[in-house]
C-alpha cells in the first residue's frame, strides 16, 4: 500500500503543478537543491518539467526535459496496476524482474551515460554567468 501511496504521490505531484502554475513552467526557477548550490543539473533535474509536458500531450518537449521522463510516466502506471494486481490476487508478479541485479545496474549505467552527456552539453552551451545565475549565488 506504501508502494502504490509513493508512486501515486510520484506522479500527482507534477500534475498540481501543471494546474497550478499554468504556462510559466519553462520559465520557472528549478527547486533542486542540487543546481541550486551549482548551477548545474542534477541526474534528475529536469523529470517533473518532463512529467508536465507528458501531462499536457507534448511529447517532443518531454523528451526535451528528460529523456527517461515519459518513461517514468509509464513505468509508475504499470506498478500502480502490479501492485494492485498483487494485492487483490495475493501473488506477487515480476519481483524477480523489479528487483533484478544487472537490471539495476544497467539502468544505473545508462543513467549516469546520460547525466554526463546533459552536463557537458549544458556546460558547453551555457556561459559561466549563465549557470552562476541559475544557482543561489548568482
Amino acid at each position: 500500500m506504501l508502494a502504490i501511496a509513493g508512486v501515486m504521490i510520484t506522479l500527482a505531484i507534477p500534475f498540481c503543478i501543471m494546474k497550478l502554475n499554468g504556462n510559466n513552467i519553462e520559465q520557472a526557477q528549478s527547486l533542486c537543491p542540487f543546481k541550486l548550490l551549482t548551477g548545474l543539473p542534477c541526474p534528475g533535474c529536469g523529470i517533473t518539467k518532463s512529467f508536465i509536458f507528458l501531462y499536457e500531450g507534448d511529447l517532443a518537449k518531454s523528451f526535451h526535459y528528460h529523456l527517461f521522463g515519459p518513461f517514468v510516466v509509464v513505468f509508475c502506471v504499470f506498478l500502480i496496476v502490479l501492485l494492485i494486481a498483487e494485492i487483490i490476487l495475493q501473488k506477487e508478479y515480476c519481483r524477480s524482474i523489479l528487483y533484478n541485479k544487472k537490471l539495476s545496474y544497467f539502468l544505473g549505467i545508462t543513467l549516469i551515460v546520460y547525466h554526463l552527456y546533459r552536463v557537458i552539453d549544458f556546460v558547453y552551451l551555457t556561459s559561466l554567468h549563465e549557470i552562476i545565475r541559475q544557482s543561489i549565488w548568482g
